[in-house]
């Protein structure tokens, strides 16, 4: 049974974080679909992690095309979580309390500079919990990681 970690963004960007979230999820073994709804973003992300430096390299993809399936970390607005064990939700994209409760870990990171994000965010977590989903949140306090509130 996974549990759902809120990632609350105000001291280092989403180009900063998601690729160590990344480099992490990965480390553990777990293949990541990252679920955007922004597909502008999507490919500045997928821009992002090609000019990583080149011995932290996460080997990835773009949704659409015919190795989606092979890809240990697919970015894209993809429903199907089949085949990962990890989700990281960005940009607004919804999540499932059942999606939580099948992955080994899901992941919500959202721009605590943006009232629309944070709202948004708001909402999932209470919907989450709500559902009995078990539910960390974790916001940055300058460069390091404070959890500030446990559910479930």
């Amino acid at each position: 049974m996974g549990a759902v970690y809120f990632y609350h963004l105000t001291e280092t960007p989403l180009e900063a974080t998601l690729p160590m979230l990344l480099s992490k999820a990965r480390g553990a073994g777990w293949r990541v679909l990252v679920r955007g709804t922004d597909e502008a973003l999507l490919e500045r992300l997928d821009k992002v992690l090609w000019e990583g430096a080149p011995d932290s390299f996460l080997p990835h993809g773009l949704a659409g095309g015919p190795t989606d399936t092979n890809q240990p970390i697919l970015l894209g607005n993809v429903v199907q979580t089949d085949g990962f064990e990890c989700l990281m939700a960005i940009s607004g994209a919804d999540v499932s309390a059942e999606e939580v409760t099948s992955l080994d870990r899901t992941c919500i990171l959202f721009d605590g500079h943006d009232g629309t994000a944070l709202d948004h965010a708001r909402g999932q977590w209470k919907a989450l919990t709500g559902a009995g989903v078990a539910a960390q949140y974790w916001a940055q306090d300058g460069e390091s990681w404070i959890k500030k509130a446990e559910a479930g």
